[in-house]
């Protein structure tokens, strides 16, 4: 049995909001798994924006969706993840995926930040349609920022519940600080 990871259970979580002709923003394409995913799950008449401010997460993605023909379905934009607001519009996306952390097989010293990521969770509640999903992985091992997952974890506490639903998961059982899932569901 191969090892369930967090992409995996993010995936399996926003199966029940990916359709065809959705609106989807990848806020950190990486090497392009969550950006590949959305693609498919959005269809031919879907679209998916992609975010990251690293040239080679954007070659990486775009090679990766090129070997799977769904270059079309995707517009990948070099810029920081908090200045989604100014390529959508509110209330305009389905849902929003972002993975905060390095890049995989990247430099380690290049790395989501907690003022730009909190800004960015904030721009990408304002930009989800009514029921649409937000899906967070927050990593925190090694090398990356125990204070940007704290940061994040201590904003999501302030969050309208009126207006949200947040609710965290965790790999209890794992350890060394495994990733932690998170989601956001628009009231």
């Amino acid at each position: 049995m191969k090892r369930y990871t967090i992409v995996e259970y993010t995936h399996d979580f926003l199966k029940c909001w990916l359709k065809e002709g959705g609106v989807f923003v990848d806020a950190t394409v990486g090497n392009g798994h969550d950006t590949e995913f959305l693609c498919k799950g959005v269809g031919s008449t879907g679209k998916v924006i992609g975010f990251d401010v690293q040239e080679i997460a954007i070659a990486n993605t775009r090679e990766r969706l090129s070997r799977a023909g769904l270059v079309g379905r995707c517009q990948l934009i070099l810029d920081g993840h908090q200045n989604l607001n100014q390529y959508v519009e509110k209330e305009s996306v389905d849902g929003i995926v972002f993975n905060f952390g390095y890049l995989p097989g990247g430099d380690h010293s290049i790395s989501t930040k907690k003022s730009t990521s909190i800004e960015a969770i904030q721009k990408g509640m304002e930009a989800l349609k009514p029921g649409g999903i937000m899906s967070m992985c927050i990593y925190s091992g090694q090398d990356t920022g125990f204070e940007e997952k704290n940061s994040i974890l201590d904003y999501l506490k302030t969050v309208d519940q009126r207006k949200y639903v947040i609710i965290m998961s965790e790999f209890y059982n794992r350890p060394n600080n495994p990733p932690i899932p998170v989601f956001i569901i628009k009231q």
